[in-house]
C-alpha cells in the first residue's frame, strides 16, 4: 500500500469526522454522517493495520474513533465545560433566585441578633446567665480574640472551613423540615448577640466589630443563603404550584444542591479570610478592606452573571437534557 496516496485519499474524510466529533450538537443529518464516516474510518484503520501499519497513522485514526464513538454513545461533556457551566450559570443563577430570601434571612438574623444585645446590655442583672463575671471578663479580655491568633492559620483555616460547610449542608438539608433551618439561624443570631453584650459589658464592642468584620461579612452571608436555600426548599414543599409536589422538591433540590457546592466555595474564602487576615498584623483598615472586597465580589457575582443567567433561563436545576421529560398540561 501507498502509504502517502492512501493518506491523501481519505484526509478530507477524516477531517470531516474530526469536525463533527467536535460539535457539542448535531442535527439528525449530521449524526448520520457521523455514523457513516465512523464505520469508513474504521474500515481504512484494518487496512493500514493489516497492510502498511504505520504507528502515527494507527495512532491518529484510533484517536479519532475514540472521539468518535464517545459522541455516537452519548458521552457527558468534557469535566471542565460541567465546572465552567456550574460556575458561570448555574450557581449563580440558583443564589440570584434566593437573593429576596437571603435578605429576609439576613434582616431576621440583624434583628435578632441586635435585640439579644440590646436585652442583655440594658438588663445587666441577666448577664449572670451568659456566664459569672469572671468567665465574662476572661471572654472579653482574652478568649474573644484569643480565638483568632491561637492556633496555626491553616490548620483553622481547615477548622473553620470544614466547620462552616457543615452547618450551611445541615442548614440546606434541614429545609425539608423547616424547623432546623430556623433554628440554625436564631441560634447563631442569638449567639452572636450574646457575644456583643458581653463585649460590651467590658468595653470591648469596637474590638468585637473589628475582629468579626473582615471574615463575618462573607460568613455570615453564606450562612444566610444556606438559611434562605433551606427554607425555599421547605416553602417548595407547601407550595409546589403548577408543578407537582415530587417534581417542585426535586428540581429545587437539585438547585440547592448546586447552591451548597457554591456555598462551599464561599466559606472557603471566608475561612482563607479568617485564617489568614483577621489575626494577622494588618492595620484594622486593611482587613476591613478585605473583607468588603470579598463580599462585593460574591455579590457582583450574583447579580450579574446570576441575572444573565436567570434571563437565559437557568435556575441551577441540572442542564435540560438530563432532566426527566414532562407531559404538556393545561395551566
Amino acid at each position: 500500500m501507498d502509504l502517502d496516496a492512501f493518506q491523501a485519499l481519505h484526509e478530507e474524510r477524516w477531517l470531516r469526522l474530526k469536525a463533527l466529533t467536535r460539535r457539542s450538537r448535531l442535527t439528525g443529518a449530521e449524526a448520520d454522517e457521523l455514523a457513516r464516516l465512523y464505520q469508513m474510518t474504521a474500515s481504512d484503520l484494518a487496512r493500514v493495520r493489516s497492510s502498511a501499519p504505520d504507528p502515527a497513522l494507527v495512532s491518529r485514526l484510533s484517536v479519532l474513533l475514540a472521539s468518535a464513538r464517545a459522541t455516537l454513545a452519548g458521552a457527558r461533556p468534557p469535566i471542565h465545560r460541567e465546572v465552567a457551566r456550574f460556575l458561570v450559570l448555574s450557581m449563580p443563577a440558583a443564589l440570584y433566585r434566593l437573593r429576596w430570601w437571603t435578605v429576609a434571612i439576613m434582616v431576621g438574623f440583624l434583628v435578632v441578633g441586635t435585640a439579644t444585645a440590646v436585652y442583655y446590655t440594658t438588663h445587666p442583672e441577666l448577664m449572670s446567665d451568659l456566664g459569672t463575671f469572671e468567665e465574662r471578663q476572661q471572654y472579653a479580655e482574652e478568649a474573644f480574640a484569643a480565638y483568632y491568633s491561637e492556633n496555626p492559620s491553616t490548620s483553622f483555616f481547615a477548622r473553620v472551613w470544614t466547620n462552616n460547610a457543615w452547618v450551611a449542608a445541615m442548614s440546606v438539608a434541614g429545609g425539608f423540615t423547616g424547623i432546623f433551618t430556623f433554628y440554625v439561624q436564631y441560634s447563631n443570631a442569638v449567639n452572636v448577640g450574646t457575644a456583643a453584650a458581653i463585649m460590651n459589658e467590658f468595653g470591648y464592642l469596637r474590638l468585637f466589630f473589628q475582629l468579626i468584620s473582615p471574615h463575618g461579612l462573607l460568613e455570615l452571608t453564606g450562612v444566610w443563603v444556606a438559611g434562605a436555600a433551606g427554607l425555599k426548599i421547605f416553602w417548595t414543599m407547601l407550595v409546589p404550584g403548577p408543578r407537582t409536589r415530587g417534581r417542585a422538591l426535586a428540581e429545587e433540590g437539585r438547585a440547592m444542591l448546586g447552591v451548597v457546592l457554591g456555598l462551599v466555595l464561599v466559606l472557603l474564602v471566608s475561612g482563607l479570610v479568617e485564617g489568614y487576615v483577621t489575626g494577622s498584623a494588618l492595620p484594622w483598615a486593611a482587613k476591613i478592606a478585605i473583607g468588603l472586597t470579598v463580599l462585593a465580589g460574591f455579590w457582583t457575582l450574583v447579580l450579574t452573571l446570576g441575572r444573565r443567567a436567570a434571563r437565559m433561563g437557568e435556575t441551577g436545576d441540572v442542564s435540560g437534557e438530563l432532566r426527566e421529560d414532562t407531559a404538556p398540561v393545561s395551566a
